[in-house]
């Protein structure tokens, strides 16, 4: 059974200040742990998780004869309360907390998706990633009427998540889950990392390339599952092990089963040392704090520059730049304070308001920066606003110098493995916003100079320098077979489609009656710009 109430009447009114930064993708948490409060459990799982998706959030439970799932727009703290975890008893549990990448942001795309089976059963599932064949999954979907419509009265969702709970459900039919599964992850191409679950099985997988991370947890009565390994530390889980790429985990009153479903070929999310994760997550056996403090250290080396004070951009840019300054002697020091509260609000700002812009999320300390030389270290450009204001901002309090350091290559490519990248046009990395070059330029290092520098002119910095790629790669000690770089060299190890059944609103097309001409037709035009 599912919460039949009608959503919450919220508005989600995603922050201006935000429309700059590269977008989370999702959190997943799972539990399996009779005599415990696993919907409590996964509501701190989820806590911990929240960096990862702040548009909605959900919590599934089961106890042996149902499963019940609460969900809705919003933040973990906004969406759950303790009477409502009070109400979920149970000794398996499933959460996420989302951010949309395939389908808007609506109540019927929060997670987890639930279904019910031919025979009865519930299921739910929770997906943190993004697939590359959602048009073709859809299409099959369709044509068994799992998908489009109405459902109980309610709009039919439109993510790539309910598309596979749909087709899952659907095969558990004639088999298991656990066979159904068998069936179905195969097939999927693209990143997934998914938790579901029935009224007595817990189940975990993961992609075969490993895009994003997901690791298993030893409770002292049970098992967890959950994106990063600092969900684990929240609930007193102990580390076990990842969840391999290709694997696929049944944990059930016997113990926990491991499955192969597909050859592991793995390609982490290089994005993930830099941004997304947990600074106090370990990801490949690697902690992300210390890849991140090593970014800052070699950036130093690569990009040299006589100041006063190192600051970062916090929080995401504070590790390297703590790196940054043991590597260059430059002393290090916060000039820059955070507010945070803000974040993915559900009140719109007055236009009064949004003009103040960056100033509701920092605020520099002036007697830090006044007269100073700084060094300032960020983790990425993307479009290059949030920088432009930044700087803007510092030369106000009265910095002398503004030296700008990116602990990540330029962002040439967008993601379409679960990171909402702005498109191809938009990065300035790609010439969005940023002064032309001046010379014709006959070398890639011509080409890539004259980028740097029209980017500089436009955030309006005295210099900026951006982390070498084979410079980010050794930071990581992973190698660089084993990693996705998408998004900086433009390789996507999953391919593509060919035509243009790809990108965020894919299935709304496909949904509202739209041929299958027209779909690929308008969402060619939507994402042309986005393509490689």
């Amino acid at each position: 059974m599912t919460n039949a109430d009608l959503p919450v009447n919220t508005i989600s009114a995603t922050s201006d200040l935000d429309e700059n930064e590269p977008r989370e993708e999702c959190g997943v948490f799972g539990v399996w742990a009779p005599g415990e409060d696993v919907a409590k459990l996964t509501y701190y799982g989820l806590y911990a998780l929240q960096h990862r998706g702040q548009e909605a959030a959900g919590i599934a439970v089961a106890d042996g004869s149902q499963v019940l799932v609460f969900k809705d727009l919003g933040l973990v703290s906004q969406v759950f309360d303790e009477q409502t975890l009070a109400a979920m008893p149970g000794h398996i549990a499933i959460g996420h907390c989302r951010y949309s990448t395939t389908g808007g942001v609506t109540w019927e795309n929060s997670q987890p998706i639930f279904r019910t089976t031919a025979v009865g059963s519930g299921l739910a599932l929770g997906h943190n990633g993004n697939l590359v064949n959602t048009a073709e999954l859809a299409g099959r979907a369709r044509e068994l009427g799992l998908i489009g419509g109405t459902r109980h009265g309610a709009v039919a969702a439109t993510s790539d998540s309910d598309v596979i709970t749909a087709l899952l459900a659907h095969a558990a039919a004639d088999s298991s889950i656990e066979q159904a599964a068998m069936t179905l992850l195969p097939t999927l191409r693209g990143a997934f990392c998914l938790t579901f679950m029935d009224e007595h099985t817990l189940y975990a997988a993961r992609d075969p390339h490993g895009v994003r991370p997901l690791c298993l947890g030893r409770l002292d009565r049970g098992w967890v599952v959950a994106s990063e390994t600092a969900a684990l530390d929240i609930v007193g889980a102990a580390f076990v092990r990842e969840i391999e790429p290709g694997e696929l985990l049944a944990i059930d009153a016997e113990g926990v089963r491991s499955m192969r479903f597909a050859n592991p070929e793995p390609k982490g999310c290089i994005f993930e040392y830099v941004y997304l994760a947990r600074p106090d997550s370990t990801i490949s056996g690697r902690s992300v704090h210390a890849t991140r403090v090593e970014i800052g250290r070699r950036l130093a080396k690569e990009h040299p520059v006589e100041a006063d004070l190192v600051i970062p951009v916090p929080e995401s840019g504070t590790p390297a730049a703590v790196g940054y300054a043991q590597g260059s002697g430059v002393p290090y020091g916060q000039g820059l304070m955070k507010n945070a509260y803000v974040g993915r609000t559900f009140i719109q700002p007055s236009q009064t308001i949004r003009q103040l812009g960056i100033r509701l999320k920092l605020n520099p300390l002036r007697e830090v920066i006044r007269g100073k030389r700084l060094i300032v270290v960020d983790d990425s450009i993307v479009r290059g606003n949030t920088q432009r204001a930044l700087i803007r901002m510092l030369r106000e309090a009265g910095a002398l110098e503004i030296h700008v350091r990116i602990a990540s290559p330029p962002v040439k490519w967008p993601c379409f493995y679960g990171i909402d990248f702005a498109s191809r046009a938009e990065l300035i990395a790609n010439g969005a916003g940023a002064e032309p070059a001046q010379r014709p330029t006959n070398t890639a290092a011509e080409a890539l100079h004259d980028m740097v520098e029209g980017v500089r002119r436009s955030i309006g910095a005295d210099s900026l320098g951006y982390i070498s790629l084979e410079g980010m790669v050794a930071a990581t000690e992973q190698p660089r077979t084993r990693l996705c770089c998408a998004c900086f060299d433009g390789e996507y190890p999953i391919a593509l489609p060919s035509e243009a059944a790809i990108g965020k609103n894919v299935l709304e097309g496909m949904l509202s009656g739209q041929s299958e001409t027209e779909m690929l037709s308008a969402n060619a035009n939507a994402s042309a710009l986005s393509r490689p």
